[in-house]
């Protein structure tokens, strides 16, 4: 075939085909899965609206917790709308152009979420490791160059994935064993090399994620080292509760991803079906657990999510 009719090899559509193996299981498995998305609006939702609205919680710690909200939102969003309308409707076609644009935004938001935990745990070193300077270091404009960064960090990272993806050609392969469009998953579908795909996925995101990591690991170390030398039980306590809701909330986000990552890795004997039901299973339960974390062992964002609440209802009795 001439290189001339070669470039024309993108398809138009691709066919998502939702968990290979338990098709008939599709509109079963949607009822969790539609019941934990609206659980997730409703939680993340709720979280970003009571820090917006109450002053007292226009803390850095806070702000950094209602952008972890609104990446979770983006997260789930991004694929769960998509794969009900698969399940329940069998349209389980998508566009070339659509399927990029929901590639792009998936691993954006994943990155974007790192960078947010890494922040999160740098709020609680300075805090803890250098309170007399918390003030004069996370100021509103260090928060809000903070959230620019993950925003910026996390385009530079995954735009090259759709150049990459661009480049490649199609022999009129264009069904996706899953629920949603991921990197990867549309580069196997090429009949063409795809090693500088493999190698800039792994070396790109991950390598970045990575780095958050131990940087996350760092601070709590230094957290920890800090921890201990405070003479006072009751302000060890008080420290360690104010840290351990982010620690839950990390390891609700990094466990999974690198349990999923290391079983595509590595784990062949796994059934295709198991890798993708834990991969949809990973774009629900972080964002649906993460304001259940926070609303359960924050008392400020108790009290205030009572209050916000409460008040309608205490008007609406008095008149």
């Amino acid at each position: 075939m001439p290189p001339s009719n070669l470039t024309s090899l993108t398809p138009d559509t691709f066919i998502l085909a939702g968990i290979p193996g338990m098709e008939r299981w599709h509109v079963w498995i949607s009822i969790p899965f539609c019941s934990m998305y609206l659980a997730i609006l409703l939680g993340n939702g709720t979280m970003v609206f009571v820090i917006r609205t109450e002053r007292g919680l226009h803390q850095p710690m806070y702000l950094f917790l209602a952008m972890l909200a609104i990446a979770d939102l983006a997260l789930s969003t991004t694929t769960v709308p998509k794969m009900l309308a698969l399940f329940w409707f069998n349209a389980g076609e998508i566009s070339f152009g659509a399927c990029l644009t929901q590639m792009f935004f998936l691993h954006f938001s994943f990155s974007a979420e790192s960078v947010i935990l890494l922040a999160m745990a740098l709020d609680r070193f300075v805090a803890i490791c250098h309170p007399l300077r918390y003030a004069a270091v996370l100021t509103p404009s260090a928060v809000a160059k903070t959230g620019l960064v993950a925003l910026l960090r996390s385009f530079c990272i995954i735009f090259p994935c759709v150049f990459l993806l661009r480049r490649l050609l199609f022999c009129g392969h264009s069904v996706i064993p899953h629920t949603y469009c991921e990197h990867m998953g549309i580069a196997r579908l090429a009949c063409a090399d795809i090693s500088a795909n493999v190698w800039y996925g792994l070396a790109g995101p991950i390598a970045a994620v990575v780095a958050d990591v131990v940087l996350i690991a760092v601070s709590y170390v230094l957290i920890l080292l800090a921890l201990f030398r405070l003479p006072s039980r009751t302000a060890r306590r008080k420290a360690f509760n104010t840290c351990g809701s982010h620690v839950c909330v990390i390891f609700l986000f990094y466990v999974p991803a690198f349990f999923t990552v290391l079983t595509h890795r590595f784990g062949q004997e796994i059934p295709q079906h198991v890798h993708i039901l834990l991969a949809n299973l990973y774009m629900l339960f972080p964002p649906l657990l993460n304001p259940i974390v926070y609303g359960v062992r924050t008392q400020q964002i108790k009290e205030k999510v009572v209050k916000v609440f409460a008040c309608p209802r205490s008007r609406l009795l008095q008149e």
